[in-house]
């Protein structure tokens, strides 16, 4: 074994977390509200009892904080009509608690290979407030209507208690609607499972059709996943897109704009999701040039899927380098306070102008802000919330997830370095995800990894392809140092 692989991948990943600013544990404090924490009762006469409905989650097999379920059934009129069921968490973390407070400070859960750092206590995020199999626990709820065309109407949000009747997973539940598989024994155990998910499925693909047909972005980039084992790094595995990741979400998307808009007619100001138009969109204009086609010389969204749709079907090997290109040139997106009545900046990538995070209040810090103000707004109550504080918040939050995506970023070179300690000398063929006066990055196709280009570098932009001679690695500072080497 390579002494590099002997770097203990979980302490730098708490290190990272620290060296970031963002809290890797749980103070005592933390811990004494956890332990006082019980169960909720079920006695407000304003939730309603959706408990008999055959609700599902569909999620990683390894999911333990599920923050949503899902339900479709068909209207009178022809439509499907969608129910998103959003864990309420609110209904524990209370506002101004200690728990709340240190999920206010980082703001998301951090997901690294060899350590997870959860928002809130697990206690929590895998318990009392997850929509676990079995268990019978208060939840928001999504409603909107998907028309034949795949229009979705305004919907409304309320709150009900819910029953997860079987918990799936993506991979398997794909199999089986794509026909390569058997239906999943936990299906056939609930009456009408099946036929809500068949649905399910049909009213996403309508939605999804329509939003790319408004310019939504038909994007798929390579994430790969490190598989530890005995602590060592030894395989990156790449996630692939499905009918099931799909159909969830396409759901997450509309219910999100469901309680966006919920909140606008409501009166209240909230944190939106914004992406603006591409920062970079001269580099996309180029990447296009070079592979034959021409956009327009502005940012033009149906344009650009329109492209991204002919090159999928020209190369889908590759497609995922040029999706990585592309959203490299968009750039990041952020959250934003949207007073009620004020234009929205919308989101680019998605082709929908009303977006405000709301299905993950587990692990994401703006949703559990959204369910607090939704609270407020179904109540008629005062808002929680100044907009003051809300575009605070927004700010911070856009901060604290730059953060965590360094620190995931950080920790997944980290173990590809581990993975390519014993490969020094080798040839890569990859592309350039990103050149600026920092440096010129790419990833190689195989295994999936991003290192530096340190030698000849010069000339190259984003979405070149590029072959390049592994250097040295360091895997404590994630490091992987490529030579540029000629065709």
């Amino acid at each position: 074994m390579n002494k590099q692989q002997k770097v203990n991948l979980a302490e730098l990943a708490r290190q990272a977390m620290i060296d970031r600013g963002l809290k890797p544990d749980f103070t005592a404090e933390i811990k004494r509200e956890v332990a006082a924490l019980r169960k909720p009762g079920f006695d407000d006469a304003s939730v309603r009892d959706m408990r008999d409905l055959p609700w599902c989650s569909i999620d990683n097999d390894d999911s333990r904080d599920l923050d949503q379920l899902t339900f479709a059934e068909p209207a009178d009129d022809g439509s499907v009509r969608v129910f998103i069921a959003v864990a309420d968490v609110d209904v524990l973390v209370k506002k101004g608690s200690a728990i709340d407070e240190r999920a206010a400070h980082n703001t998301t859960s951090v997901y690294t290979a060899a350590r997870i750092f959860p928002m809130l206590p697990e206690e929590l995020s895998t318990d009392l407030t997850s929509l676990n199999e079995h268990e019978e626990r208060l939840a928001m709820i999504a409603e909107l209507s998907v028309g034949e065309d795949g229009q979705t109407s305004d919907g409304d949000v309320y709150f009900a208690r819910v029953y997860n009747h079987a918990k799936l997973a993506y991979n398997r539940v794909a199999a089986w609607l794509d026909g390569e598989d058997d239906m999943p024994e936990k299906v056939t155990r609930v009456q009408g499972l099946a036929e809500t998910i068949r649905l399910q499925d049909e009213a996403a693909d309508k939605m999804r059709a329509h939003r790319h047909e408004n310019g939504a972005l038909d994007l798929e980039t390579i994430e790969p996943r490190a598989i530890m084992s005995d602590g060592e790094v030894v395989e990156l595995s790449r996630e692939k897109r499905n009918n099931a990741r799909l159909l969830i979400e396409d759901f997450m998307i509309s219910a999100n704009g469901v309680t966006a808009r919920f909140l606008e007619r409501k009166g209240f100001s909230s944190i939106r999701r914004v992406v603006r138009s591409p920062e970079r969109w001269d580099r996309i204009e180029r990447i296009a040039e070079d592979l034959g086609e021409r956009l327009p010389p502005e940012p033009d969204a149906r344009a650009l899927e329109e492209f991204l749709v002919r090159r999928r079907k020209a190369d889908p090997m590759r497609f995922p380098d040029l999706s990585l290109s592309v959203v490299k040139a968009m750039g990041a997106g952020e959250y934003v306070l949207e007073r009620a009545g004020e234009d929205s900046t919308g989101h680019f990538g998605l082709a929908v102008r009303d977006y405000a995070h709301s299905t993950a209040p587990n692990r994401r810090y703006p949703d559990l802000i959204t369910q607090r103000l939704v609270k407020a707004a179904s109540a008629g109550t005062k808002t929680p919330y100044t907009d003051s504080q809300l575009h605070a918040l927004a700010t911070h939050c856009t901060a604290q997830e730059d953060a965590a995506n360094k620190v995931e970023r950080q920790i997944r070179k980290s173990a590809a370095a581990c993975l390519l300690a014993n490969r020094i000398g080798q040839r890569f063929e990859g592309v350039v995800t990103g050149a600026s006066s920092k440096g010129t990055w790419a990833r190689v196709f195989d295994p999936p990894v991003e290192g530096k280009i340190v030698r000849g570098e010069k000339g190259l932009d984003l979405g070149d392809r590029v072959r390049g001679k592994l250097l040295a690695v360091d895997v404590e500072r994630g490091y992987i140092d490529f030579a540029r080497m000629n065709r």
